[in-house]
């Protein structure tokens, strides 16, 4: 490999690269109103709804602003069809943050699922770095402090595609099958090289956005009948998901809130959480409860798979991680893929908090939160069937270059 890049690229370039900094909270704010699209009041003007391009790539997605406030997470005991899991009510105090106007879609996260390949071959080039001129975009990557600091592992390729794809599989409908945390280290990669701080809404923030000002059982109201309108769910899905954003959205401008697929959240799934929030207001960032243990994971929206009634705005959901990767074949099991057919109605969306997250929190976020996790992924590491790599802004260029010099499909 070293003698056939030193022969194939023997023309020496000459390249200067300055590392990106960390945007300002341009992107999303404005003094002033927008005339047309959605916005919301904040201490110096306005948060806007705004589109961005995922870096190196022609994918675009749009967030939409969601003010802060308060509002009564879970459903009051006279809901039809509420579960023992959806009380008691407790009023949550909600920070402002913008939401993900879809669900992530097969677009992004293959993208995203292509830096495997390209995190290995580069890899393969680290101990040449110093004699790869000709690869400017790679050498300024490779040529950082440290790869680990930013380090995100990459979703192997699907074991079985049929199975996966088997709800769809065009790049305008919803990702689905991956773990909860697969889904983390997408938005740990999505916010490294955009420059911009994404990561997966909490139980609370999710509810809240769902709920977009409404204290009944859908955003709609309190008619199930009227579900057809804004949900694909299972009498009308003809089982398989939907292109995003092609039912109605709720008042907040926010698609597939209630179905289409159900939507990891930070999360770990108990039953009785609510009860033990106590009484009286409580601030969102003490009410989510982070994971202690691998399974289960909350989950909240239902999906293509669900009756009306598990796509209210309370209905939570769970992962059953024993159960949804039996077909894998793999010991230990993947850390990014399920396998069974309830992971085809779970994908996730996006938020972004209008306040940095401090480090602690950041970490929460986005990397592995037991020791199980670490220890799956490192050995997949080490069998050399995962890859890993930094989570950098000189990414997207250096995947250009190495697919423009063919070193990647």
């Amino acid at each position: 490999m070293r003698n056939l890049l030193l022969t194939t690229f023997c023309i020496l370039i000459t390249h200067s690269h300055s590392h990106a900094t960390e945007p300002t909270l341009a992107l999303g704010l404005s003094k002033e109103k927008p005339a047309e699209s959605r916005s919301v009041p904040f201490a110096e003007g306005y948060m806007t709804e705004y589109s961005e391009q995922i870096p190196g790539t022609e994918v675009r997605f749009t967030m939409v602003p969601i003010g802060g406030g308060e509002f009564l997470l879970g459903s009051p005991e006279n809901e039809p069809e509420r579960q023992p899991d959806e009380g008691p009510q407790v009023r949550i105090r909600v920070t402002p943050f913008w939401m993900g106007k879809c669900e992530v879609t097969w677009a992004e996260y293959h993208a995203f699922m292509k830096t495997y390949l390209v995190f290995k071959r580069l890899k393969e080039l680290r101990p040449m770095q110093s004699e790869i001129t000709a690869l400017p975009a790679v050498k300024a990557y490779l040529e950082q402090e440290s790869l680990e600091v930013d380090a995100v592992t990459s979703p192997t390729p699907i074991y079985d595609p049929d199975t996966t794809y088997t709800a769809g599989e065009d790049p305008d409908q919803p990702a689905v099958t991956m773990t909860q945390f697969a889904a983390k280290q997408y938005t740990k990669w999505l916010s490294g090289i955009s420059g911009h701080t994404y990561r997966l809404p909490t139980e609370a923030e999710w509810e809240y956005a769902a709920r977009a000002g409404t204290t009944t059982p859908f955003s709609f109201g309190t008619d199930a009948s009227q579900i057809d309108d804004y949900a694909w769910y299972y009498d009308n899905a003809d089982e398989q998901t939907h292109a995003v954003g092609s039912k109605r959205p709720n008042d907040w401008g926010l698609y597939d809130m209630h179905g289409n697929v159900a939507e990891w959240v930070l999360d770990e799934y108990e039953s009785e959480h609510y009860g033990k929030l106590g009484a009286g207001l409580v601030e969102c960032s003490e009410a989510t409860r982070w994971p202690m243990r691998l399974y289960p994971r909350a989950i909240r929206g239902g999906s293509w798979l669900d009756e009306p009634s598990l796509c209210r705005s309370a209905a939570r959901h769970k992962s059953d991680d024993p159960d949804w990767n039996l077909s894998d074949p793999n010991l230990p099991k993947s850390p990014w893929w399920y396998t069974e057919e309830p992971s085809m109605g779970v994908g996730f969306r996006i938020i972004r908090p209008l306040e940095p997250l401090d480090d602690e929190t950041r970490k929460r976020a986005w990397d592995p939160d037991i020791e199980q996790i670490r220890q799956d992924v490192a050995d997949r590491l080490t069998e050399g069937r995962g890859s890993q790599g930094a989570a950098d802004p000189r990414l997207p260029a250096a995947i250009e270059e190495l697919t423009s010099k063919e070193l990647v499909d």
